[in-house]
């Protein structure tokens, strides 16, 4: 670049400064391990803990397949009219439960480690499920 040149200066300095604004505004947004705590989540990538954060909650159609299950039974009446326990094998039939909603954060416990979330350019945090290891 010849330092005579105004309009090639004022690129350079142009394109440096969109470098940096852009670099700016991606980091810290993006998806991030965290571990919840008794009062909130505490991320990784981040020295506070956050305790105003959101949890996913997945409504939708539950699919249950057919199977067959063993359990105990009670409060039958007999022949005699009294009551009855035992074991028995039970057929539940396939079967689809409408608005069935499945409540991340009912399930979650302090020392869970999760995957979260930064949405609203960053000023919100969203826990999107439990994290485990593939070995355990």
């Amino acid at each position: 670049m010849n330092k005579e040149d105004p309009y090639g200066q004022f690129a350079d300095v142009m394109r440096g400064a969109m470098s940096t604004h852009s670099r700016q505004a991606v980091s810290g947004l993006g998806a991030v391990l965290g571990t919840i705590t008794a009062s909130g989540v505490k991320l990784d990538d981040f020295k506070h803990e956050v305790q105003d954060y959101l949890v996913a909650e997945l409504p939708g159609t539950l699919k249950l397949p057919e199977r067959e299950i063993t359990g105990a039974i009670s409060g039958i009446s007999d022949v005699a009219g009294g009551g009855t326990t035992g074991t028995g094998r039970f057929l539940l039939q396939k079967e689809e439960v409408e608005e069935a909603v499945w409540s991340l954060g009912k399930g979650l416990k302090a020392g869970d480690r999760v995957l979260a979330m930064r949405v609203n350019s960053g000023n919100d945090i969203v826990v999107l499920c439990k994290v485990v290891s593939a070995n355990a």
